[in-house]
């Protein structure tokens, strides 16, 4: 049975890092997150037989719990509208975060009932150093990265828009943190579960502190970086409960998140201790419309048909704004009759375009977009100067060229997207204010840019009209 089991957890982690392979492309992301699941099933079915289960019996309360929260994951799955997956993302993997912080603090009550029976006893003596160590670290990252995701979740559910919840918010984060280190010292030689209680309770109020004071604009690394401390408690928590399989899967998940976070990071000029501690994308103030050189000019949909029409190249830069219109598939079609016109369509990617990592590339998909249409930025911006019309649909932040050539703007450093670099720009958007970050974009008031004012959906569907009476 032994045998059995491991192998079991052995080919569940095979299935795992498969899985994650196969996700790094859109032809077989699909692919990769059924085999993934499957991994997922197996270990968990497995599990159950497990004889490190012995003094277990609430199998049917389990079962009843992986069956509601699967159902509820099942059909959120299947209904949630695309503009709403960032936050059903933020609010799933503080699941997992909360799940390993739960299975910790299980672990650390039990270690206390039994070190009330010892003389002298405390959880160290019980688990052992090593595991006491592990299953703390643990305890902490899971609780942060649970209540911190609550509070994305709810930051982008606009539900919650504060910026502070206590004066000199940071100074109080400090503090609160080498409270909980401290009390974490603590737990090594204590018999007390209020104590514990006492840890989970600073560690929840750490997360939503924490989380706070991250602006919009920096939303998508915290999304990340929440996701890479999950695995990393998953992972953690299962060295405590010697699983092999959630060793394995949470350093993955992990690693994985790590890296992606760095990379988003990275595309913003930013690093992870800035995105948590500096407060950008919530008071960054917007420059003064009279420093920018040039005015906003307004532009027609028959107008943009025409241009269109006649262009050798169209390169669409796809924004949040596209997806609250839910407008990908009228642009798809839109591309669709360009395409029969002889006009060569393409589509550029910003890293950190929309709410959550990859969020227009899921848009896309969902509309059929063929993947080789879909560039990333450094495929693309060599493109922008032979392009006839660059077409910006709800886009902001990340194709401002104030981020490459004015040393004074909040963005400056951060890698954006060339579209000011095309022949025309039009930028589809709902009125004139700004991005995320709050900072006027000097895109909009170059001499070949123009705005089309207006929903992007209906925008889409005005220029197919005008398209197909061309």
């Amino acid at each position: 049975m032994e045998m059995m089991i491991q192998a079991s957890y052995f080919l569940a982690a095979v299935l795992f890092i498969v899985g994650l392979k196969q996700m790094s492309s859109p032809v077989t992301a699909r692919r990769g997150i059924l085999w993934s699941g499957v991994g997922m099933i197996l270990a968990t079915l497995v599990t159950f037989l497990d004889p490190t289960l012995h003094g277990v019996f609430n199998y049917l309360l389990m079962a009843l719990g992986i069956a509601i929260g699967g159902g509820y994951a099942w059909q959120k799955g299947k209904t949630v509208p695309m503009v709403d997956m960032p936050q059903m993302i933020a609010l799933f993997n503080g699941m997992g975060g909360g799940a390993a912080g739960a299975i910790a603090a299980v672990v650390l009550m039990r270690a206390i009932g039994q070190a009330d029976a010892i003389p002298g006893g405390s959880v160290s003596m019980v688990l052992g150093t090593d595991v006491a160590i592990v299953a703390l670290v643990g305890a902490f990252i899971g609780t942060i990265s649970f209540s911190g995701s609550l509070i994305a979740w709810a930051k982008l559910d606009g539900r919650f828009k504060r910026t502070s919840l206590v004066p000199q918010q940071h100074w109080v984060n400090l503090a609160l943190l080498v409270l909980v280190i401290y009390i974490g010292v603590k737990l090594f030689d204590t018999q007390s579960a209020g104590l514990v209680m006492l840890f989970f309770a600073l560690v929840l109020l750490l997360g939503v502190f924490v989380t706070t004071p991250v602006g919009g604009a920096d939303m998508p690394v915290a999304i990340s970086l929440f996701n890479a401390l999950t695995g990393l408690a998953v992972g953690l928590e299962g060295y405590v409960l010697d699983n092999a399989a959630m060793i394995i899967a949470g350093t993955v998940v992990g690693s994985a998140g790590t890296l992606l976070t760095q990379m988003m990071a990275k595309a913003m000029n930013r690093s992870v201790w800035n995105v948590l501690f500096g407060g950008f994308g919530q008071s960054a103030e917007s420059a003064d419309p009279d420093v920018i050189q040039g005015s906003m000019k307004e532009i027609q949909s028959q107008d943009t048909a025409i241009m269109m029409a006649y262009a050798s190249q169209v390169v669409i830069v796809p924004g949040y704004g596209m997806a609250v219109a839910q407008a990908q598939h009228k642009v798809w079609e839109l591309c669709e009759l360009l395409e029969e016109e002889g006009v060569k369509v393409k589509f550029a990617i910003h890293p950190v375009a929309g709410r959550m990592p990859g969020h227009m590339n899921v848009l896309l998909a969902e509309a059929g977009v063929p993947y080789d249409k879909i560039f990333d930025m450094d495929e693309i911006n060599p493109e922008f100067p032979k392009t006839t019309v660059a077409l910006v649909i709800g886009a902001n932040d990340v194709v401002n060229p104030d981020a490459r050539n004015d040393k004074t703007s909040p963005l400056y450093g951060m890698p954006v997207l060339d579209a000011a670099l095309a022949e025309n720009v039009v930028v589809v958007k709902r009125g004139k204010g700004t991005g995320f970050s709050g900072v006027e974009n000097a895109l909009f008031y170059q001499e070949n840019t123009q705005l089309l004012y207006g929903d992007g959906q209906k925008i889409a569907s005005e220029l197919i009209q005008h398209l197909k009476k061309l």
